[in-house]
């Protein structure tokens, strides 16, 4: 009889200690306020690819759906991450695509509704990514072109790219702090974002994608994101 009942103390301490851990390791990937406005999505939490260093990202949402798209780049430039972010509480991957490039590269403007015009550092020219099948994008290289950072819109069609030597845009890494000052006589920091490179916004969900060190970081607002959702008529 002592030895059943020890079996059930054993079972039930053991459902216990794992609760506990499936609760801790929750608690640290997502970071959460305490008046529960701002979560803090963090690289573990997210796709093991979207875990690893990138060099540039570019949100896309005009696909007029809906729907929005988180670029990375990575591999110096070889390969680009597609994460469909659509909903801030579901990042979902959608694939890895291979580029050929002669280097990494920054995002400089948007072209039209459906593209990106890209330079590529170290003035080594620039390209356009396609984005009519935001989830298969396609490189197009542009041959003899120079300085496209310095690019310039003439009307909806074209621009003017001056010459005017090498431009660096790469930022220099920093980190970036969440503070919750939800409790103002009581302030506390949330999460340390290490040596960010990169910052966007998507100003309908409130949602700010981070790319540093450990990779991707999320900070979502949900009050925000219901919002939207509700204009939108889906999701509640």
């Amino acid at each position: 009889m002592e030895n059943s009942s020890w079996r059930q103390f054993s079972r039930t301490l053991s459902v216990i200690l794992f609760g506990v851990l499936v609760f801790a390791g929750a608690t640290q990937a997502q970071v959460v306020s305490r008046s529960k406005e701002i979560v803090v999505v963090t690289p573990t939490s997210l796709p093991t690819l979207a875990q690893e260093p990138g060099i540039a990202f570019q949100l896309y949402s005009e696909a007029g759906d809906g729907s929005a798209y988180l670029y990375i780049e990575q591999n110096q430039g070889e390969r680009l991450l597609v994460l469909d972010v659509t909903d801030p509480a579901h990042v979902k991957m959608v694939g890895a695509v291979t580029l050929t490039v002669p280097g990494p590269f920054e995002f400089v403007r948007t072209i039209g509704s459906s593209a990106f015009l890209i330079s590529f550092r170290n003035n080594l020219g620039g390209a356009v990514l396609d984005l009519r099948k935001p989830k298969a994008p396609t490189l197009k290289a542009v041959p003899n072109l120079h300085d496209v950072g310095r690019s310039e819109p003439i009307g909806d069609s074209a621009f003017l790219i001056p010459d005017g030597g090498n431009m660096d845009r790469q930022a220099a890494p920093r980190d970036y702090q969440v503070l919750d000052t939800s409790n103002p006589a009581d302030p506390s920091l949330l999460f340390t974002v290490k040596q960010v490179t990169s910052k966007l916004e998507r100003n309908e969900t409130g949602t700010t994608f981070l790319l540093g060190h450990d990779g991707l970081t999320i900070i979502r607002r949900p009050q925000v994101e219901y919002r939207y959702k509700s204009e939108q008529g889906y999701g509640t």
